[in-house]
């Protein structure tokens, strides 16, 4: 395949945000957060324009202990973002929750870069970050999740089992829909991105198999890793220690 995409001129990439403005109009007039929605929206603006700028920039001259930061900051963020639906345990819970991202995004990201990709150098900057992107925002997702249901359901008297099983199955839901839907009923970002450009649509799956095992590996060892750290709640009278 020779097609590829051209570079999207601004006055073009304009016309995407009229459906967006409808949507907008929608929750004004329906008296919904039309407010809040506005205010994300603009956020995802200022933050891809100046990721771009920032993503450029390193990709010039990158290095080791540059990647290595990035990769711990977003440990950081992920891990208080996935905290946000219980926000007066967050501070007690982020330590536990930045060990189980760490510990589920950084093995399923070693694993896909070290030993499906073979990178090198093993810091290879287009595709570690981006790669470490999509894992640690789906830990980010999975864990957020797993926090929300395992406190409802200690607030209910669960014990830890019990509440444990029923957490690790509402954070895993949306992982294991994606693995019936995808090819069926949705082509995913990366397989779509890379036909948009213009790989192969056999090369292009092969690349969204490696995506989909590394999103349901990380989703399932962050929240069971989450989940264990948080044994402790019971045994000292669903307080955090």
């Amino acid at each position: 395949m020779s097609n590829s995409l051209t570079i999207l001129p601004l006055h073009n990439l304009a016309i995407a945000f009229i459906p967006v403005f409808l949507v907008i109009v929608i929750l004004f007039k329906w008296s919904l957060n039309g407010k809040f929605a506005l205010y994300a929206l603009s956020r995802m603006l200022v933050q891809l324009l100046l990721v771009g700028y920032f993503l450029n920039y390193l990709f010039a001259g990158a290095n080791a202990w540059i990647v290595v930061l990035l990769l711990m900051l977003m440990v950081l963020f992920s891990s208080w973002i996935a905290l946000g639906n219980i926000k007066e345990l967050r501070l007690p819970l982020l330590k536990r929750t930045m060990i189980s991202v760490a510990i589920g995004g950084g093995f399923t990201l070693l694993i896909i870069t070290q030993g499906v990709l073979t990178l090198q150098p093993w810091y290879q900057v287009q595709t570690m970050i981006p790669l470490a992107g999509m894992i640690f925002a789906n830990c980010m997702n999975s864990v957020s999740l797993s926090a929300e249901r395992f406190y409802a359901e200690l607030s209910r008297e669960a014990d830890y089992i019990n509440a444990r099983k029923t957490a690790f199955h509402a954070s895993m839901i949306p992982n294991i829909n994606a693995l019936f839907a995808v090819g069926l009923i949705s082509l995913p970002g990366m397989m779509t991105g890379q036909i948009l450009s213009g790989t192969s649509p056999f090369i292009a799956a092969r690349y969204q198999i490696v995506v989909m095992c590394m999103v349901f590996a990380s989703a399932g060892i962050s929240s069971a890793c989450f989940l264990v750290l948080n044994k402790n709640t019971i045994k000292n009278n669903s307080s955090i220690t």
